[in-house]
């Protein structure tokens, strides 16, 4: 049976990996290079609009914000350990010793929220 395509299609000889908009490969240098050489005060002088998806209230407390902190920090790590005790071998101690770097960011964090509201 004849195949009915010609091998490779005939599509102006182009690969079909091939991008359909041609660049010229001294223009793409050239933009690049003056890419490069932004300053940080041409970055920082750019208007920037932060994410309305993931922001956080900007005017929430510090201790509010620790306090978030800490109890995600101690939920991530009970989720953790709970994969963990289903696992066995090189994963498990994987997860428990990403369980134990969740812990001591915990233990960082409670540690600010001592320093700012101490308990008498």
């Amino acid at each position: 049976m004849p195949k009915v395509t010609p091998n490779p299609p005939n599509a102006d000889n182009e690969s079909p990996h091939q991008s359909p908009h041609k660049e010229n490969p001294v223009a793409a240098t050239d933009r690049d290079v003056d890419d490069a050489h932004f300053s940080c005060a041409d970055i920082k002088a750019i208007p920037r609009t932060p994410c309305s998806m993931y922001i956080v209230n900007p005017e929430v407390d510090v201790q509010t914000l620790l306090g978030s902190a800490s109890e995600s920090l101690a939920s991530a790590c009970v989720i953790i350990m709970d994969v963990a005790d289903r696992e066995t071998g090189t994963s498990r101690n994987s997860l428990l010793g990403v369980a134990e770097i969740i812990m001591l960011a915990e233990i960082k964090v409670n540690r600010a929220l001592d320093q700012l509201d101490p308990i008498e």
